[in-house]
Protein backbone atom coordinates (compact mmCIF):
# COMPACT_ATOMS: atom_id res chain seq x y z
CA UNK A 1 0.00 0.00 0.00
CA UNK A 2 1.48 3.19 -1.06
CA UNK A 3 0.81 6.04 1.67
CA UNK A 4 0.74 9.78 0.63
CA UNK A 5 0.26 12.88 3.43
CA UNK A 6 -2.04 15.23 2.17
CA UNK A 7 -1.23 19.01 1.97
CA UNK A 8 -2.41 21.35 -0.39
CA UNK A 9 0.98 21.25 -2.43
CA UNK A 10 1.08 17.77 -2.91
CA UNK A 11 -2.88 17.57 -3.99
CA UNK A 12 -1.64 17.40 -7.97
CA UNK A 13 0.24 13.83 -6.80
CA UNK A 14 -1.86 12.53 -4.26
CA UNK A 15 -5.44 12.62 -6.98
CA UNK A 16 -3.35 11.78 -10.12
CA UNK A 17 -4.99 8.56 -11.84
CA UNK A 18 -2.53 6.08 -14.16
CA UNK A 19 -3.05 7.71 -17.59
CA UNK A 20 -4.17 5.25 -19.83
CA UNK A 21 -2.81 5.60 -24.13
CA UNK A 22 -5.73 5.32 -25.98
CA UNK A 23 -4.29 6.35 -29.14
CA UNK A 24 -3.11 2.87 -30.46
CA UNK A 25 -6.87 1.53 -29.12
CA UNK A 26 -7.89 4.49 -30.79
CA UNK A 27 -6.30 3.78 -34.29
CA UNK A 28 -7.37 0.03 -34.47
CA UNK A 29 -10.85 1.38 -33.58
CA UNK A 30 -11.04 3.28 -36.57
CA UNK A 31 -10.19 1.26 -38.94
CA UNK A 32 -12.11 -2.01 -37.65
CA UNK A 33 -15.28 0.83 -37.79
CA UNK A 34 -14.48 1.79 -41.49
CA UNK A 35 -14.55 -1.99 -42.21
CA UNK A 36 -17.58 -2.68 -40.51
CA UNK A 37 -19.24 0.88 -42.24
CA UNK A 38 -18.17 -0.14 -45.60
CA UNK A 39 -18.72 -4.55 -45.73
CA UNK A 40 -21.74 -4.25 -43.22
CA UNK A 41 -22.50 -7.42 -41.76
CA UNK A 42 -19.80 -9.55 -43.48
CA UNK A 43 -16.98 -7.26 -41.24
CA UNK A 44 -19.22 -8.34 -38.01
CA UNK A 45 -18.98 -12.24 -38.82
CA UNK A 46 -15.31 -11.54 -39.58
CA UNK A 47 -14.05 -9.92 -36.93
CA UNK A 48 -16.26 -12.37 -34.37
CA UNK A 49 -14.45 -15.07 -36.33
CA UNK A 50 -11.16 -13.52 -35.60
CA UNK A 51 -11.55 -12.33 -32.39
CA UNK A 52 -13.89 -14.48 -30.71
CA UNK A 53 -13.06 -17.90 -32.73
CA UNK A 54 -16.80 -18.15 -33.52
CA UNK A 55 -18.48 -18.33 -36.22
CA UNK A 56 -22.19 -17.27 -36.84
CA UNK A 57 -24.56 -17.33 -39.45
CA UNK A 58 -25.88 -14.00 -38.67
CA UNK A 59 -25.01 -11.34 -35.80
CA UNK A 60 -28.80 -11.11 -34.74
CA UNK A 61 -29.96 -13.11 -31.41
CA UNK A 62 -33.16 -14.70 -31.81
CA UNK A 63 -35.91 -13.96 -29.93
CA UNK A 64 -37.14 -16.81 -28.60
CA UNK A 65 -33.18 -18.37 -27.51
CA UNK A 66 -33.60 -15.25 -25.28
CA UNK A 67 -36.83 -16.35 -23.93
CA UNK A 68 -35.35 -20.15 -23.28
CA UNK A 69 -32.42 -18.73 -21.58
CA UNK A 70 -34.47 -17.55 -18.84
CA UNK A 71 -35.80 -21.10 -18.47
CA UNK A 72 -32.13 -22.78 -18.38
CA UNK A 73 -30.81 -20.71 -15.35
CA UNK A 74 -31.19 -21.71 -12.10
CA UNK A 75 -33.76 -19.99 -10.27
CA UNK A 76 -31.85 -18.32 -7.48
CA UNK A 77 -30.02 -16.40 -10.21
CA UNK A 78 -33.96 -15.75 -11.99
CA UNK A 79 -35.03 -14.26 -8.83
CA UNK A 80 -31.79 -12.58 -7.77
CA UNK A 81 -32.16 -10.70 -11.73
CA UNK A 82 -36.29 -10.48 -11.28
CA UNK A 83 -35.90 -8.49 -7.96
CA UNK A 84 -32.93 -6.17 -9.33
CA UNK A 85 -34.79 -4.88 -12.13
CA UNK A 86 -38.16 -4.44 -9.92
CA UNK A 87 -35.97 -2.21 -7.35
CA UNK A 88 -34.17 -0.42 -10.57
CA UNK A 89 -37.36 0.16 -11.80
CA UNK A 90 -38.67 1.91 -8.68
CA UNK A 91 -35.82 4.01 -8.61
CA UNK A 92 -35.97 5.00 -12.39
CA UNK A 93 -39.36 5.29 -12.41
CA UNK A 94 -38.96 7.76 -9.38
CA UNK A 95 -36.59 9.78 -11.45
CA UNK A 96 -39.11 9.70 -14.25
CA UNK A 97 -41.63 10.94 -12.23
CA UNK A 98 -39.10 13.88 -10.65
CA UNK A 99 -39.08 15.55 -13.91
CA UNK A 100 -41.40 17.69 -15.43
CA UNK A 101 -41.99 16.12 -18.95
CA UNK A 102 -43.40 19.35 -20.06
CA UNK A 103 -43.65 23.23 -18.54
CA UNK A 104 -44.68 26.82 -19.62
CA UNK A 105 -44.06 29.67 -18.85
CA UNK A 106 -45.79 33.71 -20.36
CA UNK A 107 -42.31 35.63 -20.69
CA UNK A 108 -44.52 38.43 -21.78
CA UNK A 109 -47.85 39.33 -22.64
CA UNK A 110 -48.32 36.92 -26.00
CA UNK A 111 -45.19 35.38 -25.28
CA UNK A 112 -45.38 31.62 -24.35
CA UNK A 113 -42.06 29.53 -24.24
CA UNK A 114 -41.53 25.96 -22.63
CA UNK A 115 -40.12 22.68 -23.20
CA UNK A 116 -40.98 19.03 -23.83
CA UNK A 117 -38.96 16.52 -22.69
CA UNK A 118 -38.92 13.59 -25.25
CA UNK A 119 -37.08 9.95 -25.38
CA UNK A 120 -34.40 9.05 -28.35
CA UNK A 121 -36.09 6.34 -30.12
CA UNK A 122 -33.32 3.82 -30.23
CA UNK A 123 -30.13 3.06 -27.93
CA UNK A 124 -27.35 0.66 -27.83
CA UNK A 125 -26.00 -1.01 -24.93
CA UNK A 126 -23.03 -2.68 -24.72
CA UNK A 127 -22.31 -5.62 -22.13
CA UNK A 128 -18.63 -6.86 -21.75
CA UNK A 129 -17.87 -10.60 -22.09
CA UNK A 130 -14.09 -12.15 -21.68
CA UNK A 131 -13.20 -12.41 -18.01
CA UNK A 132 -17.01 -12.86 -16.93
CA UNK A 133 -20.62 -12.74 -17.61
CA UNK A 134 -22.54 -9.49 -16.53
CA UNK A 135 -25.91 -9.84 -16.49
CA UNK A 136 -26.39 -7.24 -14.43
CA UNK A 137 -24.97 -4.85 -16.61
CA UNK A 138 -27.86 -5.94 -19.02
CA UNK A 139 -30.66 -4.80 -16.31
CA UNK A 140 -28.65 -1.39 -15.45
CA UNK A 141 -28.22 -0.17 -19.03
CA UNK A 142 -32.11 -1.16 -20.61
CA UNK A 143 -34.14 -0.52 -17.63
CA UNK A 144 -33.42 2.88 -17.21
CA UNK A 145 -33.95 3.59 -21.34
CA UNK A 146 -37.01 1.29 -21.35
CA UNK A 147 -38.46 3.49 -18.10
CA UNK A 148 -37.64 6.60 -20.49
CA UNK A 149 -39.96 5.61 -23.29
CA UNK A 150 -37.11 4.19 -25.80
CA UNK A 151 -39.09 2.82 -28.48
CA UNK A 152 -36.15 0.51 -29.63
CA UNK A 153 -33.22 -0.88 -27.13
CA UNK A 154 -30.18 -3.21 -28.45
CA UNK A 155 -27.58 -5.47 -26.53
CA UNK A 156 -24.31 -6.16 -28.07
CA UNK A 157 -22.44 -8.43 -26.29
CA UNK A 158 -19.25 -10.86 -27.28
CA UNK A 159 -20.22 -14.49 -28.16
CA UNK A 160 -20.67 -17.05 -26.61
CA UNK A 161 -23.51 -15.20 -24.85
CA UNK A 162 -24.12 -17.39 -21.44
CA UNK A 163 -27.40 -17.68 -20.62
CA UNK A 164 -26.81 -14.85 -17.75
CA UNK A 165 -26.99 -12.85 -20.32
CA UNK A 166 -29.54 -13.95 -22.33
CA UNK A 167 -31.92 -14.12 -19.63
CA UNK A 168 -31.23 -10.38 -18.48
CA UNK A 169 -31.69 -9.33 -21.65
CA UNK A 170 -35.74 -11.22 -21.84
CA UNK A 171 -35.77 -9.80 -18.37
CA UNK A 172 -35.10 -6.25 -19.28
CA UNK A 173 -37.17 -6.09 -22.52
CA UNK A 174 -34.01 -5.57 -24.53
CA UNK A 175 -35.84 -5.75 -28.43
CA UNK A 176 -32.38 -7.26 -29.82
CA UNK A 177 -29.41 -8.62 -29.20
CA UNK A 178 -26.21 -8.30 -31.38
CA UNK A 179 -23.40 -11.12 -30.89
CA UNK A 180 -21.00 -8.85 -31.55
CA UNK A 181 -18.05 -7.37 -28.95
CA UNK A 182 -15.35 -4.84 -29.50
CA UNK A 183 -15.26 -1.66 -31.98
CA UNK A 184 -17.00 -4.02 -34.35
CA UNK A 185 -20.47 -3.71 -32.24
CA UNK A 186 -19.79 -0.06 -31.48
CA UNK A 187 -19.79 0.76 -35.20
CA UNK A 188 -22.93 -1.58 -35.57
CA UNK A 189 -24.42 0.24 -33.39
CA UNK A 190 -23.47 3.90 -34.68
CA UNK A 191 -23.52 2.99 -38.44
CA UNK A 192 -25.74 0.01 -38.73
CA UNK A 193 -25.68 -2.90 -41.05
CA UNK A 194 -27.72 -4.90 -43.13
CA UNK A 195 -28.96 -6.42 -39.88
CA UNK A 196 -28.72 -4.04 -37.51
CA UNK A 197 -30.62 -0.21 -37.47
CA UNK A 198 -28.30 2.47 -35.91
CA UNK A 199 -28.96 3.92 -33.09
CA UNK A 200 -29.42 7.24 -31.51
CA UNK A 201 -27.02 6.53 -28.32
CA UNK A 202 -24.47 4.00 -26.87
CA UNK A 203 -24.45 3.48 -23.62
CA UNK A 204 -22.23 0.94 -21.30
CA UNK A 205 -18.83 -0.07 -20.14
CA UNK A 206 -15.94 -1.60 -21.95
CA UNK A 207 -12.21 -2.49 -23.03
CA UNK A 208 -10.37 0.03 -24.27
CA UNK A 209 -10.97 -0.82 -28.14
CA UNK A 210 -14.99 -0.34 -27.23
CA UNK A 211 -14.32 3.15 -25.12
CA UNK A 212 -12.11 4.29 -27.98
CA UNK A 213 -14.67 3.08 -30.73
CA UNK A 214 -17.55 4.94 -28.24
CA UNK A 215 -15.24 8.28 -28.74
CA UNK A 216 -14.82 8.24 -32.56
CA UNK A 217 -18.70 7.06 -32.95
CA UNK A 218 -19.80 10.35 -30.73
CA UNK A 219 -21.44 13.12 -33.08
CA UNK A 220 -22.89 10.15 -35.61
CA UNK A 221 -24.60 8.85 -32.46
CA UNK A 222 -24.80 9.87 -28.62
CA UNK A 223 -22.40 8.22 -25.79
CA UNK A 224 -22.81 8.45 -22.22
CA UNK A 225 -19.10 8.57 -20.91
CA UNK A 226 -16.02 7.31 -21.77
CA UNK A 227 -15.12 4.24 -18.87
CA UNK A 228 -11.96 4.15 -17.34
CA UNK A 229 -10.83 1.65 -14.62
CA UNK A 230 -13.42 1.24 -12.25
CA UNK A 231 -12.59 2.84 -8.82
CA UNK A 232 -13.15 3.64 -5.21
CA UNK A 233 -12.67 6.02 -2.69
CA UNK A 234 -13.03 4.81 1.46
CA UNK A 235 -13.34 8.06 3.61
CA UNK A 236 -13.08 6.99 7.03
CA UNK A 237 -12.08 7.68 10.71
CA UNK A 238 -10.84 5.81 13.82
CA UNK A 239 -13.98 4.27 14.74
CA UNK A 240 -14.27 2.49 11.01
CA UNK A 241 -14.47 -1.36 10.62
CA UNK A 242 -11.10 -1.99 9.21
CA UNK A 243 -12.09 -5.62 7.57
CA UNK A 244 -15.42 -3.80 6.10
CA UNK A 245 -13.24 -1.22 4.63
CA UNK A 246 -10.47 -3.86 3.80
CA UNK A 247 -13.66 -6.25 1.99
CA UNK A 248 -14.59 -3.27 -0.30
CA UNK A 249 -11.08 -2.69 -1.50
CA UNK A 250 -10.88 -6.25 -2.48
CA UNK A 251 -13.97 -6.22 -4.37
CA UNK A 252 -12.64 -3.18 -6.08
CA UNK A 253 -9.43 -4.39 -7.06
CA UNK A 254 -10.90 -7.85 -8.37
CA UNK A 255 -12.94 -5.91 -11.26
CA UNK A 256 -9.54 -5.58 -13.11
CA UNK A 257 -5.76 -5.13 -12.92
CA UNK A 258 -6.25 -1.60 -13.20
CA UNK A 259 -8.65 -0.94 -10.58
CA UNK A 260 -8.35 2.10 -8.28
CA UNK A 261 -8.37 1.75 -4.57
CA UNK A 262 -7.85 5.24 -2.04
CA UNK A 263 -8.20 5.10 1.48
CA UNK A 264 -8.32 8.55 3.12
CA UNK A 265 -8.12 9.16 6.46
CA UNK A 266 -7.29 10.84 9.49
CA UNK A 267 -6.10 7.66 11.55
CA UNK A 268 -2.63 5.91 11.02
CA UNK A 269 -3.58 3.65 13.13
CA UNK A 270 -6.54 2.77 10.36
CA UNK A 271 -4.45 2.59 8.07
CA UNK A 272 -1.96 0.27 9.12
CA UNK A 273 -5.16 -1.87 10.59
CA UNK A 274 -6.81 -2.08 6.69
CA UNK A 275 -3.18 -2.70 5.64
CA UNK A 276 -3.50 -5.92 7.67
CA UNK A 277 -7.11 -7.23 6.96
CA UNK A 278 -5.95 -6.98 3.06
CA UNK A 279 -3.23 -9.07 3.29
CA UNK A 280 -5.35 -11.75 5.05
CA UNK A 281 -8.30 -11.27 3.41
CA UNK A 282 -6.44 -11.33 -0.03
CA UNK A 283 -4.34 -14.19 0.28
CA UNK A 284 -7.54 -16.29 0.95
CA UNK A 285 -9.23 -15.28 -2.13
CA UNK A 286 -9.99 -16.83 -5.33
CA UNK A 287 -9.37 -14.56 -7.51
CA UNK A 288 -6.04 -13.63 -6.06
CA UNK A 289 -4.02 -13.62 -9.14
CA UNK A 290 -6.02 -10.30 -10.28
CA UNK A 291 -6.00 -8.62 -6.92
CA UNK A 292 -2.04 -9.32 -6.88
CA UNK A 293 -1.48 -7.21 -9.55
CA UNK A 294 -4.29 -4.74 -8.77
CA UNK A 295 -4.18 -4.26 -5.01
CA UNK A 296 -0.15 -2.65 -6.85
CA UNK A 297 -2.31 0.44 -7.14
CA UNK A 298 -3.72 0.45 -3.37
CA UNK A 299 -3.40 4.21 -1.93
CA UNK A 300 -3.97 5.41 1.84
CA UNK A 301 -4.07 9.18 1.81
CA UNK A 302 -3.57 10.91 5.87
CA UNK A 303 -5.22 14.04 6.51
CA UNK A 304 -5.18 16.07 9.15
CA UNK A 305 -8.62 15.62 9.96
CA UNK A 306 -11.89 14.33 8.66
CA UNK A 307 -12.81 17.37 6.88
CA UNK A 308 -9.28 17.61 5.00
CA UNK A 309 -10.54 13.79 3.14
CA UNK A 310 -13.66 15.43 2.23
CA UNK A 311 -11.71 18.31 0.78
CA UNK A 312 -9.88 15.47 -0.62
CA UNK A 313 -12.55 13.39 -1.70
CA UNK A 314 -13.96 16.35 -4.27
CA UNK A 315 -11.08 16.38 -5.84
CA UNK A 316 -10.12 13.29 -6.37
CA UNK A 317 -13.82 12.98 -7.57
CA UNK A 318 -14.40 8.98 -7.58
CA UNK A 319 -16.70 6.73 -9.20
CA UNK A 320 -17.68 5.30 -5.98
CA UNK A 321 -17.30 6.90 -2.44
CA UNK A 322 -17.74 4.86 0.64
CA UNK A 323 -17.76 6.55 4.17
CA UNK A 324 -17.27 5.02 7.22
CA UNK A 325 -17.69 7.40 10.29
CA UNK A 326 -19.59 8.06 13.32
CA UNK A 327 -20.68 11.11 11.71
CA UNK A 328 -21.24 9.88 8.08
CA UNK A 329 -24.72 11.64 7.19
CA UNK A 330 -23.16 14.87 8.45
CA UNK A 331 -19.76 13.77 6.08
CA UNK A 332 -21.95 13.32 3.18
CA UNK A 333 -23.77 16.24 2.62
CA UNK A 334 -20.10 18.00 2.03
CA UNK A 335 -19.47 15.48 -0.61
CA UNK A 336 -20.02 17.57 -4.21
CA UNK A 337 -18.32 15.14 -6.85
CA UNK A 338 -18.69 11.34 -6.66
CA UNK A 339 -20.23 8.98 -9.10
CA UNK A 340 -22.13 7.15 -6.10
CA UNK A 341 -21.89 8.09 -2.59
CA UNK A 342 -22.44 4.88 0.00
CA UNK A 343 -23.19 6.36 3.61
CA UNK A 344 -21.95 4.09 6.51
CA UNK A 345 -20.68 0.36 7.53
CA UNK A 346 -23.50 -1.18 5.85
CA UNK A 347 -23.61 0.44 2.51
CA UNK A 348 -21.13 -1.46 0.52
CA UNK A 349 -20.71 -0.93 -3.09
CA UNK A 350 -21.56 -4.18 -3.70
CA UNK A 351 -25.02 -3.63 -2.83
CA UNK A 352 -25.31 -0.64 -5.70
CA UNK A 353 -23.71 -2.71 -8.11
CA UNK A 354 -26.46 -5.22 -8.18
CA UNK A 355 -29.96 -4.65 -5.52
CA UNK A 356 -30.75 -1.15 -4.36
CA UNK A 357 -32.00 -0.09 -7.49
CA UNK A 358 -28.91 3.08 -8.39
CA UNK A 359 -27.47 2.58 -11.34
CA UNK A 360 -23.68 0.84 -11.64
CA UNK A 361 -22.92 2.61 -14.94
CA UNK A 362 -20.48 5.55 -13.47
CA UNK A 363 -18.36 8.46 -14.15
CA UNK A 364 -15.04 7.31 -13.87
CA UNK A 365 -11.38 9.15 -13.70
CA UNK A 366 -12.42 12.02 -11.74
CA UNK A 367 -14.85 12.86 -14.63
CA UNK A 368 -17.91 13.08 -11.90
CA UNK A 369 -16.95 16.98 -11.45
CA UNK A 370 -19.03 17.58 -14.21
CA UNK A 371 -21.49 14.71 -15.03
CA UNK A 372 -23.41 11.34 -13.00
CA UNK A 373 -24.66 8.67 -13.07
CA UNK A 374 -26.35 6.54 -15.90
CA UNK A 375 -30.50 7.44 -15.59
CA UNK A 376 -33.54 7.89 -17.30
CA UNK A 377 -32.16 11.36 -17.81
CA UNK A 378 -29.75 10.16 -20.20
CA UNK A 379 -32.59 8.48 -22.46
CA UNK A 380 -34.25 12.16 -22.92
CA UNK A 381 -33.72 15.33 -24.47
CA UNK A 382 -35.70 18.72 -24.08
CA UNK A 383 -37.54 20.47 -27.02
CA UNK A 384 -38.29 24.19 -26.96
CA UNK A 385 -41.52 25.05 -27.28
CA UNK A 386 -42.40 28.80 -28.32
CA UNK A 387 -45.64 30.67 -29.41
CA UNK A 388 -46.04 34.16 -30.30
CA UNK A 389 -49.58 36.36 -30.43
CA UNK A 390 -49.28 39.12 -33.31
CA UNK A 391 -49.08 41.34 -29.84
CA UNK A 392 -46.57 39.41 -28.14
CA UNK A 393 -44.27 39.60 -31.76
CA UNK A 394 -44.85 43.63 -31.43
CA UNK A 395 -43.54 44.26 -28.13
CA UNK A 396 -40.45 42.24 -28.50
CA UNK A 397 -39.79 43.43 -32.54
CA UNK A 398 -37.50 46.08 -31.22
CA UNK A 399 -35.53 43.92 -29.80
CA UNK A 400 -35.44 41.64 -32.65
CA UNK A 401 -34.94 44.12 -35.08
CA UNK A 402 -31.92 45.71 -33.29
CA UNK A 403 -29.72 42.83 -31.98
CA UNK A 404 -30.59 41.26 -36.05
CA UNK A 405 -29.61 44.24 -37.98
CA UNK A 406 -26.87 44.72 -35.36
CA UNK A 407 -25.52 41.32 -36.68
CA UNK A 408 -26.11 41.92 -39.93
CA UNK A 409 -28.60 39.24 -40.43
CA UNK A 410 -30.78 41.75 -41.89
CA UNK A 411 -32.84 38.92 -43.34
CA UNK A 412 -34.09 38.20 -39.81
CA UNK A 413 -35.39 41.65 -39.01
CA UNK A 414 -37.47 41.73 -42.14
CA UNK A 415 -39.21 38.19 -41.29
CA UNK A 416 -40.25 40.69 -38.12
CA UNK A 417 -41.21 43.67 -39.90
CA UNK A 418 -43.67 41.83 -42.69
CA UNK A 419 -45.51 39.91 -39.37
CA UNK A 420 -46.41 43.48 -38.36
Amino acid sequence: MRKLIYTRDDLAEVVQRKSIDYSKAKKAAKSIMDDVKREGDAALLKYTSKFDGIDLESPLVPKQEMAEAVHRIGPDLRDALLKSKANLEKVHISQLASMSTSWETEVEPGVKVGERLTPIQSAGCYVPGGRASYPSTVLMCVVPAKIAGVERVLVATPPPIPDSVLAACHIAGADQVIACGGAQAIAALAYGTESVKPVQKIVGPGNAYVTAAKTLAYGICDIDMPAGPSEILIVADAVADAGFIASDILAQAEHDPDAQMVLATDSDGLIRAVQDAVKELSASSVRSEILAESLSNLTAVLTKSIGESCEFANEYAPEHLEIHSKEAHKIARKIKNAGAVFIGPYSPVAAGDYATGANHVLPTSASAKYSGQLSVRDFLKSMSVQKLTKAGLKRLSKTIITLSEFEGLNEHARSVKARL
